[in-house]
C-alpha cells in the first residue's frame, strides 16, 4: 500500500512537527480536541483506518481490540509502555503492535535524579516557604535540614537502559550504586560504575538508602514493592518510582509513611490515579512525599523523537517489513 493512501488514526494531539510529518506521509485523521477518546469513540473512529497511533490513555483491551475496524493491521503506540494494549489479543487478530523505546531514556533518567534530589533535600517543601506570605523566618543552623546524597547507597531495581542511565548520573552525585536485575550486568559496566549486584531484592532493600524502580510491568513485578519489602527498608530510606504504577502496593506505602516507617517517597506514577488516593495527596501536602504528574519523559525533544519513532515503525510496516520496535505477545513494554 502506498504510504499516502494509508489511513492513519491518531488518538491524541502530538507535537506540531510530528503531526506535520504524518500529514505529509499518510492520510491522517487527527484528534484535534486532544481529549482522550471514550471506548466507543475509539472503536467508531477505528472503523476507517489501517493504522492506529495510540497512547497510554487508550483502552485497548481484548474486548476493544475485537471491535476495532476490520482493516486495522498496526497499533503504533506513542510511548514505551504498552500496559494499555492487550498484545496477545492484537496478535490473535493479526494486528502488529509497536512502541517507542530508547528515546525516553535520558529524559526519564534526568527526572529520576531530580526526584532523588527532591525528597532528601526537601526541594518542594522549601520552594513553598516564600509563597505563603512572601517572607520566611530567616536562616538558622537547623533551618530546613535535609539529607546529603553523597556517600548514600542507591538501590536500582531493574538495570536496563533507564536504570543504567540513572546509575551513571547517580555516580556523578557521589552515590554508591547497588542494583537488582534479572541478570548481572557485564563486569566492565560494574567496574565503570562501581556497582554492586544483588541477586536477592529483599537483601538489597535492607541495605540501601534510596530505592528507585526501573522495571517493566508484568505479572511477576506487580506489587514488587509490597508490605513485606517496605518493612525491610531502612527507617530513613526513600522510594522513587517513575516506571510503572503497579510495581508498588500503594496502600502499604501510604501506611508505612504515615507511621514514619520509611523516610518518604517520590512518585511520578500512581496505582490509584482516577482519582489519586486522597491519603497520598495528604502526605504530599504534609511534605512526606513528592508527587509529579507523569512527567518522566515530558520534554519537547523526547516527544518529537517518539513521533519520529512512530513514523519509522509505520513506514517500515507499510513497506512490508518487520517494524524495528515490534512488541511481541506476552511482553508488556
Amino acid at each position: 500500500m502506498p504510504h499516502t493512501n494509508a489511513r492513519v488514526l491518531v488518538t491524541r494531539q502530538l507535537p506540531t512537527p510530528v503531526e506535520e510529518r504524518m500529514a505529509a506521509l499518510f492520510n491522517v485523521a487527527f484528534n484535534t480536541a486532544d481529549k482522550a477518546f471514550t471506548t466507543q469513540q475509539l472503536i467508531e473512529a477505528s472503523q476507517n483506518c489501517d493504522v492506529l497511533v495510540s497512547t497510554i490513555t487508550d483502552d485497548l483491551s481484548a474486548d476493544v481490540i475485537a471491535q476495532l475496524g476490520k482493516d486495522v493491521r498496526l497499533i503504533a503506540q506513542f510511548g514505551n509502555g504498552v500496559d494499555n494494549v492487550d498484545v496477545n489479543a492484537a496478535a490473535a487478530r493479526n494486528i502488529t503492535v509497536t512502541n517507542t523505546p530508547s528515546v525516553l531514556t535520558d529524559d526519564t533518567a534526568d527526572m529520576t535524579m531530580a526526584l532523588i534530589l527532591a525528597v532528601p533535600r526537601r526541594l518542594i517543601e522549601g520552594s513553598q516557604v516564600l509563597l505563603k506570605d512572601g517572607s520566611w523566618p530567616g536562616w538558622s543552623p537547623n533551618w530546613m535540614l535535609g539529607r546529603r546524597l553523597s556517600g548514600k547507597k542507591l538501590g536500582i531495581v531493574g538495570m536496563g537502559r533507564i536504570g543504567t542511565a540513572v546509575a551513571h548520573r547517580a555516580k556523578a552525585f557521589g552515590l554508591d550504586i547497588h542494583y537488582y536485575s534479572r541478570s548481572k550486568r557485564p563486569q566492565s559496566l560494574e567496574t565503570e560504575l562501581g556497582a554492586t549486584y544483588w541477586d536477592n531484592l529483599e537483601e538489597m532493600l535492607a541495605q540501601v538508602d534510596i530505592v528507585t524502580l526501573h522495571t517493566p510491568a508484568t505479572k511477576a513485578t506487580r506489587h514488587l514493592i509490597n508490605r513485606d519489602n517496605i518493612d525491610r527498608m531502612k527507617p530513613d530510606a526513600f522510594l522513587v518510582n517513575l516506571a510503572r504504577p503497579n510495581l508498588i502496593d500503594e496502600d502499604a506505602l501510604i501506611d508505612a509513611i504515615e507511621r514514619d516507617q520509611i523516610g518518604g517517597a517520590a512518585l511520578d506514577v500512581f496505582e490509584h490515579h482516577k482519582p489519586i488516593n486522597p491519603s497520598l495527596l495528604a502526605l504530599a501536602r504534609d511534605n512526606k512525599v513528592v508527587l509529579t504528574a507523569h512527567m518522566g519523559s515530558a520534554t519537547l525533544e523526547s516527544r518529537i523523537e517518539m513521533g519520529e519513532t512512530v513514523l519509522v515503525n509505520i513506514r517500515t510496516f507499510l513497506d512490508g517489513h518487520q517494524p524495528p520496535h515490534r512488541v511481541l505477545p506476552d511482553h508488556k513494554g
